[in-house]
């Protein structure tokens, strides 16, 4: 699995030789096919070549990334977006990992879209932008809009999908929605693909 995400670094390293991809996001089509464990794994590996890399949980509905790194999340990314705190209150360095940082996805609101759309989101990016390297932001399936709205001040999307599971149909319609915004589809990974396959 180690040398599947180096494989996947290298990737992403090649395709950016001429413009450095500092904001990755990442998303998939539907619900529980992976894609917060490969932002995890991604964040992880990229730190582990002398970058400082932010994990950034953008997942304002059904965030994951607190309870699979076991931290709390209490306070997080949307209580920065209503003004409740400060940035630096709210990035937690991982104590296993020198250069990786997390900001989680905090309380969630009644209206995520908006507080992803808004004018204070793009400040936190372009705050966030001036302290680390890259940004690894972990976003919810793209059958609802916020992916699409992020995607617009990322760099690249990553497409996760699970063979066997993605439906052909569920996965292409987000892909024109992607097209139609201007955002920059860099690569699809597959997830939890059988060794015997």
């Amino acid at each position: 699995i180690s040398e599947a995400f180096r494989s996947l670094r290298t990737s992403l390293e090649f395709y950016s030789i001429d413009q450095p991809l500092r904001i990755l996001l990442l998303t998939s089509p539907a619900p529980e096919e992976g894609k917060t464990t490969v932002a995890i794994n991604l964040a992880a590996i990229l730190a582990k070549s002398n970058k400082k890399v932010l994990l950034l949980d953008a997942d304002l509905r059904r965030p994951n990334v607190h309870s699979q790194l076991g931290y709390s999340n209490r306070v997080g990314l949307s209580d920065v977006i209503l003004g409740r705190l400060d940035i630096d209150d709210v990035i937690q360095k991982v104590q296993e990992i020198d250069n990786l940082s997390v900001v989680t996805s905090g309380s969630l609101p009644p209206n995520p879209a908006e507080l992803l759309n808004s004018k204070k989101m793009y400040e936190i990016i372009d705050d966030l932008m001036e302290k680390f390297d890259m940004i690894i932001m972990d976003t919810p399936p793209a059958i609802v809009t916020d992916a699409q709205t992020l995607s617009t001040r990322a760099d690249g999307v990553l497409y996760v999908l699970q063979p066997g599971k993605t439906r052909a149909v569920a996965a292409k319609m987000p892909i024109n929605e992607f097209q139609r915004v201007g955002a920059n589809i860099v690569g699809v990974v597959f997830n939890r693909i059988p060794k015997n396959r």
